[in-house]
């Protein structure tokens, strides 16, 4: 007999992160299930209530709280300025949480977050999706294959073509809201880079405001110089006409460029799931391809795999051990993000954590 043991999940936000990334893929692991969630929006909650008939729906997170006893995990995928005091609550209430990216609006706040967990000893890990995207696997596998040689160079883009803003709070100014693309975008790229390459010396940012009367970047470039020697350059726009390549790494070998993004957000978003017979076919995307000069071989990338993730909190959860993500590792990257910041405002190069006088 397996003493594995189903999960209760309680999900607080039923927005484009929880309906389409969070909730699916909760449902979809092997050993959760989603038994509550949380949106003040109507129309949200009779769309989760279609959905997933089976989870409560809670109007507030106090409502959650008062139900707290018969979860066994909770995921926070609201709006980036509630993450840090829901996160809290969570884990004063002695429940494991999984809070979406950025983990909060700064690095001191992070590691607040990390000293509570440790505090409690429940868990704490971020959903940093993107380190389960095909091209990314793929990069990680040639790499550590040697294929490639030293790698030198890693330029790598999220870049979208939306002539006018959405509303809403990413749009929003204010210090809490962790609005524009660098917090959105740009907490990808910049968690993608330090897990290939390590700690970051050197930082030097370009942060934008193209849309009219703009309160937050759109349209951002950040230059990284690993500890290793490895610089890596980072595109993350809003506003880009055209895109280039999703990830080009430059080695001492050959090179490994991909212009497909990974096909498991179109996917979720179409109400595809992990767990569906299509899905492998939904996601496939355009081969990779490795040059080294008028050589080039094409590169089949691997499948993404955002249900990893899940598997391995649920896994991580039964076992009592660590996440499949680091918080701390969200702490370095929010540490590169106020760096940014810095070198944009001063149009230097600076070196990430507290600021040097």
């Amino acid at each position: 007999m397996s003493d594995v043991r189903e999960l209760k999940v309680g999900l607080i936000g039923f927005g484009l992160a929880g309906s389409s990334f969070h909730a699916p893929l909760i449902d979809a692991a092997s050993t959760l299930t989603l038994a509550a969630i949380v949106t003040s929006n109507p129309e949200r909650a009779a769309q989760a209530k279609q959905q997933y008939p089976d989870a409560r729906i809670h109007a507030s997170p106090d409502e959650l709280w008062q139900n707290a006893s018969a979860l066994d995990l909770i995921v926070i995928a609201s709006p980036n300025s509630s993450h840090k005091p829901l996160a809290m609550a969570a884990m004063k209430a002695g429940l494991p949480v999984v809070v979406d990216k950025p983990l909060c609006a700064s690095a001191e706040d992070g590691r607040e977050l990390i000293a509570e967990s440790k505090r409690s000893g429940v868990m704490l890990s971020v959903f940093q999706n993107r380190r389960w995207d095909g091209d990314f696997l793929t990069l990680q596998r040639l790499i550590t294959s040697g294929e490639l040689g030293e790698i030198r160079r890693f330029e790598s883009r999220f870049e979208r073509w939306r002539p006018e803003p959405k509303p809403g709070w990413r749009q929003s100014g204010g210090t809490e809201d962790a609005g524009g693309v660098l917090y959105d975008l740009g907490a990808h790229l910049i968690d993608q880079a330090l897990v290939l390459f390590g700690p970051v010396e050197h930082v030097y940012a370009e942060l934008d405001q193209r849309y009219p009367n703009a309160e937050v970047d759109d349209d951002s470039f950040i230059a990284l110089t690993h500890r290793n020697g490895v610089r890596s350059q980072l595109w993350m726009s809003s506003v880009a006409a055209h895109s280039g390549p999703r990830i080009r790494a430059l080695g001492s070998k050959a090179a490994f460029v991909s212009h497909s993004l990974d096909g498991q957000e179109a996917a979720l978003r179409s109400g595809n799931r992990p767990d569906k017979p299509d899905w492998l076919k939904a996601i496939k995307g355009e081969d990779g391809v490795q040059v080294a000069g008028d050589d080039k071989q094409p590169v089949a990338l691997e499948s993404g795999a955002y249900i990893d993730f899940y598997e391995a909190i649920g896994a991580a959860i039964q076992k009592g051990t660590t996440g499949p993500v680091d918080p701390a590792d969200a702490v370095a990257g929010l540490e590169i993000v106020a760096a940014a910041k810095r070198s944009s405002e001063l149009g230097q190069v600076v070196s990430p954590g507290p600021s040097r006088n």
